[in-house]
């Protein structure tokens, strides 16, 4: 059987593109298994995995738990905001901890970048990063692109646009990795005070015209305004961010051709992209839902098997 060069899922920056290929093809497996009347597989039995959020998470946290218990593994969830976190307790006490319940994997969400990368050195079971910070958020890049080769045939030669809160997104980062290691051609556009200063060493072109931006690419991922990460204000009014950056039908209506449009979620109707454009056909973003779920399975999976 095929494995992963890694052992550990910290960020897109530290797997191969080969990597990403056997994630897909298990992923294409558990897709499946998702979309039969029996949802379970019995595959991760004897594992058990703590889902640590640091940070509040719906949609990350319920895909992890969903995508473990279609896998049979026994599963703890673990809410820093009512834990003794709040007591002073450190990230590797409270981690050593859980470990101490004889858990083999943990899923990690956390505010500061780099947490999982420090875990993963100091504890034995497989960590997977469910988000660090302003860092990385390696699964969703990981259902991003699988969603796009699922709608494109193949996400090499591919144009993606990447709008909106570049600065604050974790997804931004993580999407840049995964999408230039399958061969896509990646372009972020929003207002200058979002776009971090040297993102061209990493290969990117920047845009500040959102119908330019649309007119170049095959896909729209549309962010959020992350007003949770902000410290000041890096745009007039939200009002005005919309007038530029929303994504409306009339953008689409104006382009000679069809593109996909992404969002990771959750979506400030109104705001980064109207209800019309998020109800269209073009839309993809609950797809992106379900495959996250598929995409979680195959790298806990995937992961488990490296278990000794």
């Amino acid at each position: 059987m095929k494995e992963l060069s890694v052992d550990h899922l910290l960020g897109i920056k530290y797997i191969t593109e080969g990597d990403i290929q056997l994630i897909f093809e298990t992923a294409d497996r558990f897709k499946e298994v998702i979309n039969r009347p029996i949802k379970k597989v019995p595959s991760l039995r004897d594992i058990t995995i703590a889902n640590l959020f640091f940070e509040n998470s719906t949609r990350t946290r319920l895909s992890f738990e969903l995508a473990e218990k279609r896998l049979s593994a026994d599963v703890v969830n673990f809410s820093a905001a009512s834990s003794s976190v709040k007591k002073g307790e450190t990230l590797i006490d409270t981690v050593n901890n859980i470990l101490a319940m004889k858990v083999d994997m943990v899923v990690m969400r956390h505010p500061n970048p780099g947490a999982s990368l420090f875990l993963s050195k100091h504890v034995k079971a497989r960590i997977i990063n469910a988000g660090d910070g302003a860092h990385e958020h390696p699964t969703q890049a990981l259902l991003d692109a699988y969603s796009i080769r699922e709608n494109l045939g193949d996400v090499a030669g591919k144009k993606v646009v990447i709008v909106g809160d570049i600065l604050h997104s974790r997804v931004a980062l993580s999407n840049i990795f995964a999408l230039q290691k399958l061969g896509a051609e990646v372009k972020v556009c929003g207002p200058k005070t979002l776009i971090p200063k040297h993102i061209e060493s990493l290969g990117v072109s920047v845009e500040t015209d959102l119908q330019s931006a649309i007119k170049w690419c095959d896909v729209a991922n549309m962010l959020r305004v992350q007003n949770e990460r902000m410290d000041m204000s890096y745009f007039p009014t939200i009002r005005e961010y919309t007038q530029q950056y929303g994504l409306t039908k009339a953008h689409l209506d104006a382009l000679d051709k069809k593109i996909l449009v992404m969002h990771p979620g959750p979506i400030n109707r109104g705001v980064e992209i109207t209800s019309a454009v998020a109800d269209s056909a073009q839309a993809i973003i609950l797809d992106q839902v379900e495959n996250g779920v598929a995409i979680r399975m195959a790298i806990i999976y995937l992961l488990a098997s490296k278990i000794a």
